[in-house]
């Protein structure tokens, strides 16, 4: 099987390339060669390389930059997989699309499932759900894979900031009201491959049943400051973390209160999600 990954130098592409090998031969163009904000060449891309799965880890993911280029986040988070999604169908290939927890608008006061409505608040929120629809709306064999507050060990993340922000200052201010599930980018790549080894065995059968959006988010719940706490504890860096309100932290986009997501759909089919305090110190170790 032929396999195209989007998004690879990423944090959760990085961690597919590995987690994906076994299952086809994986082509994983960079950025320069396979530009998501080139349609064109994107999709002359996707016809070249006939692939029978589309793995779409490629994403615009600045929160506050989006709120100043809606056209460019646009163009890469909606617009694009809007290309790869029409390709698939005209290919017949299938297609997995990772979306985020931003897609909602934090007002329940529970997990969100995968019914609940999506009212993002912000413009990266917006259009990330804006590629969701393209992806359903395309007829193929898809999953949409929503996840939450991903970190890891390379590129730009929660965890790296703090860690530096610590051994600099030696005091965090971090927010404190805003709930939601650290979830580890090998998480997320490990259960990605575990649904797609499924598929290649079962084949149109398991998509048939299996196509739509899932959560995928590890087990349990903090706020940013009891992650930013589990972090320091993790790397046993002595530095104190002061609990502040989100109307104390200067931020141009609005971000939900409670983003944190109900799993049990996928968790019927992977089996159950980790916890997040145990992902982390797997990831930390």
């Amino acid at each position: 099987m032929n396999i195209l990954l989007l998004g690879a130098s990423g944090q959760v592409g990085y961690e597919l390339q590995r987690s994906l090998q076994g299952l086809g031969d994986i082509a994983a163009p960079t950025r320069e060669q396979l530009d998501l904000t080139d349609l064109d060449r994107l999709a002359d891309g996707v016809r070249a390389l006939k692939p029978a799965l589309i793995v779409n880890a490629a994403a615009y993911t600045a929160v506050e930059q989006a709120e100043s280029e809606p056209g460019l986040a646009f163009r890469i988070n909606a617009e694009a997989p809007a290309v790869l999604a029409r390709e698939a169908r005209a290919l017949g290939a299938a297609m997995v699309h990772y979306s985020t927890d931003y897609v909602f608008d934090g007002g329940k006061n529970a997990p969100y499932t995968e019914d609940d409505l999506a009212a993002p608040l912000n413009v990266y929120g917006r259009s990330k759900l804006a590629g969701e629809n393209a992806v359903t709306e395309s007829g193929i064999s898809h999953l949409i894979l929503r996840t939450s507050w991903v970190y890891g060990m390379r590129g730009n993340n929660f965890l790296l900031a703090m860690l530096k922000r610590a051994r600099e200052q030696g005091e965090l201010r971090v927010v404190a009201d805003q709930f939601g599930a650290p979830t580890w980018c090998r998480t997320v790549a490990e259960i990605s491959a575990h649904l797609l080894a499924d598929a290649n065995v079962a084949g149109n059968e398991w998509w048939r049943c299996h196509s739509g959006i899932y959560h995928l988010a590890c087990a349990g719940q903090t706020s940013w400051h009891g992650f930013a706490e589990a972090i320091m504890a993790a790397a046993h860096i002595d530095c104190r973390v002061v609990p502040i309100a989100t109307s104390e932290y200067p931020s141009r986009a609005q971000r939900p209160p409670n983003s944190v997501l109900d799993c049990r759909k996928l968790a019927n089919i992977s089996g159950e999600l980790p916890n997040w305090q145990d992902a982390l110190q797997l990831c930390m170790s």
